[in-house]
């Protein structure tokens, strides 16, 4: 499953298909996509092995599901030039670390941190980064734990690293995320201040009821776990 970066191709991502800069960007870039969505892969097969192994032995399922893309061309262009950078992949790859992608929806906050901290463990895995907008959210009411990693891939004749951002959040935070930038992105204007405090008191409410549903979530394991033959404690971690 992929997660789009905007709602539609902006006006300005149709000019560039008239940009000489941007046509040699894109030859450097679609000769090098197969190593981000190698980098993709590797993460996400990681990730999908922590959760069917969190399922055997603990019956809970940390991860609710996973969606990945690779930045596109054009995203890569509007960004570079948005920094100042001349449009080029060599300075895509010194700029950007965000052009491999991977989404991890849990389903409770203690589930992001445990899928975070497995992750990051592995010997194969170099943490280059972290953004904690859980502990400390965005202006606008944005949660999430943010992560880059160097992962390896192996080609016939060499090893290289690529960067990947892993951004891992509950579900009700992904609900009010995608909603925000959807609502953003259709504002013709600058979003009136109202409308920003409503949607910074609905990003409230959701975190309020996200600590009630891990509350609930303990309330029934601990039910479980001392009923007659119930199964070991379930403790949060590995």
């Amino acid at each position: 499953m992929q997660f789009p970066e905007t709602p539609g191709p902006a006006p300005e991502e149709n000019e560039l298909l008239y940009d000489a800069e941007y046509k040699e960007m894109l030859n450097a870039y679609n000769k090098v996509q197969y190593l981000y969505e190698a980098g993709i892969a590797f993460v996400r097969g990681r990730l999908e092995t922590l959760n069917n192994e969190f399922r055997v032995r603990h019956s809970h399922n940390p991860i609710h599901h996973i969606q990945s893309r690779v930045k596109t061309p054009q995203s890569i262009t509007l960004k570079l030039r948005k920094m100042g950078v001349p449009v080029s992949m060599t300075n895509a790859k010194k700029n950007l670390r965000d052009i491999a992608g991977v989404r991890v929806i849990c389903c409770y906050v203690e589930d992001i941190f445990t899928v975070a901290r497995l992750l990051t463990s592995q010997d194969d895995v170099q943490l280059i980064e972290e953004k904690n907008y859980i502990k400390h959210p965005k202006d606008n009411g944005y949660r999430s734990l943010h992560l880059v990693v160097d992962v390896p891939v192996y080609l016939s004749g060499a090893k290289v690293f690529i960067p990947v951002e892993v951004q891992i959040r509950t579900v009700a935070m992904d609900f009010w995320a995608s909603l925000e930038h959807n609502l953003r992105y259709k504002a013709e204007d600058e979003v009136p201040q109202f409308i920003v405090d409503e949607l910074k008191g609905c990003a409230d409410v959701i975190t309020e009821t996200d600590a009630r549903m891990e509350q609930i979530f303990h309330a029934m394991l601990l039910l479980r776990d001392t009923a007659p033959g119930g199964d070991a404690p379930y403790t949060g971690g590995a």
